[in-house]
This record gives C-alpha cells, structure tokens and sequence, in this order.
C-alpha cells in the first residue's frame, strides 16, 4: 500500500521565546509553507490576547501561543510555551514534504533545538 502522507513532530527546546507571539508565528507559517511547498490557506491562534488579566493562563503547560495553519494537503500545529522556552510542533500532509529541511527551518526559525523528533508515515 501506498503511504498516504508524513507527519513531522518536533519538541523544540531552549527557544527564543521572543519569538512566541502571533507576528512572529505568521511569518513563521509563511515562510515554512513557502520553504517546504505548501499551500496555505486559513490561520487561527489560541492564547490569551484580549483576555482579562484574571483569566489568563500561568501554568508552565498552558502559558503561550497555539496556532493552526489549514494546508491546502492538511495542517500544521505549534503549541509555545513561554516559561518553559519550549515549541511543539506537527506538520502534516498527504503531499510529500522534505522533513530534515521543515525540521532545521524551524529550530532556525525559534532559535532552539530539537530534543525529540518523531516522523510517521501515515499509511
């Protein structure tokens, strides 16, 4: 059987968390999409912009900016935590995509390094 797509999982360490907000991340997603061919389309953010000052996360695990980028072929996720200087990220598509290249964009891009990568084949 053919393999259906690939997904690309980084835990990204040690960060710049300069870069842990809504510009930064946009640009991010732009130049990504662009570095491994990808087709974007709609954008959304999660975290506590506009949230009074009494409701906002402070949790280690919950404090930072989550992100989804639609791709045309599926998606891409970053969830960032600002205490613990950390990036995750998924990259999935059905369309092939050059993982090392996605993976050392990104560790340039947040200024960290990756303390765990897991690739998948989705079949």
């Amino acid at each position: 059987m053919k393999n259906y797509g690939l997904e690309l999982i980084l835990d990204l360490h040690n960060c710049d968390v300069s870069t842990f907000n809504r510009e930064s991340i946009d640009d991010y997603f732009e130049s990504l999409c662009v570095e491994i061919e990808m087709q974007q389309c709609e954008r959304f953010f999660w975290d506590d912009v506009g949230v009074p000052e009494e409701d906002k996360q402070t949790s280690d695990h919950t404090t930072g900016t989550s992100a989804v980028q639609f791709i045309l072929t599926s998606s891409i996720v970053i969830h960032t935590l600002e205490k613990m200087g950390n990036a995750y990220i998924n990259i999935f598509s059905c369309k092939d995509f050059d993982a090392d290249d996605a993976a050392s964009f990104s560790c340039k891009w947040f200024r960290g390094h990756v303390a765990n990568r897991t690739d998948i084949e989705r079949l």
